[in-house]
């Protein structure tokens, strides 16, 4: 089996190598970018799995590179770890709304960075593993239609591009039409059981899964309270 390939984006030449080195020993390849500009070159050149993002980068920061990625629908679409020595939740927030799928912050531990690349690569929607009770390959509701196996959603015939979290969180919803779901059952669904993120930080991939969604968006109800849930 191929390796996947990482991309760090670290302006911070220690840190790029601590980085590149436990991925490598973990068993990934890696390719390097010292800036945003050099990381979006990269990417028209080489396929990669999964970005680990610096959010203080000279030139454009991480939230303007994030956005530019998941902006650009022709190319690839990898899972994004951002890595930043922010911790405050306003800036987790952003990072998540400009399509990020991870966030670490720093000082961290390379154990607990590669267990959330892991992670971030089990998540990718050509590698999910499905519950038995969800073993059909594509979801047909309303004017929607959600293809697993080619992460793919159209409304009305046309195609909408979402994230790896926001296509999980629509995925879920869409399993049981009319269960509302919490917050925390959409956390753990997404991260893992371990895993430290706000509700307020689920409230905001809602907010932009609905935008993209447009007029089916207003099937996505929030039950005050409690959580979310796709209308019947």
């Amino acid at each position: 089996m191929e390796k996947p390939t990482i991309l760090v984006v670290e302006d911070d030449a220690d840190i790029q190598q601590l980085v590149s080195y436990n991925l490598i020993k973990s068993g990934f390849n890696v390719t390097c970018a010292d800036s945003g500009e050099d990381a979006l070159r990269l990417l028209d050149q080489e396929e990669v799995d999964l970005i680990i993002l610096d959010l203080m980068l000279p030139g454009k920061n991480g939230f303007e590179i994030c956005s530019l990625i998941r902006s650009d629908q022709e190319h690839q679409q990898p899972p994004i770890i951002m890595l930043t020595a922010k911790s405050e939740e306003d800036d987790i927030v952003t990072g998540l709304s400009c399509g990020a799928d991870d966030y670490v912050t720093k000082p961290f531990s390379p154990r607990v960075l590669i267990a959330r690349v892991q992670a971030a690569l089990r998540r990718k929607p050509e590698t999910m593993v499905e519950d038995q009770e969800e073993d059909q390959e594509s979801i047909a509701i309303h004017s929607m239609l959600i293809h697993r196996g080619r992460h793919e959603v159209t409304v009305a015939g046309e195609q909408i591009h979402l994230t790896a979290t926001e296509f999980t969180i629509l995925e879920q919803l869409s399993t049981r039409p009319g269960w509302v779901f919490t917050r925390q059952q959409i956390i753990d669904r997404i991260r893992g059981y371990d895993y430290l993120i706000t509700p307020r930080a689920v409230d905001v991939q809602i907010f932009g899964l609905r935008k993209k969604l447009g007029k089916m968006g207003n099937y996505i109800e929030t039950v005050r309270g409690i959580g979310y849930r796709l209308k019947e």
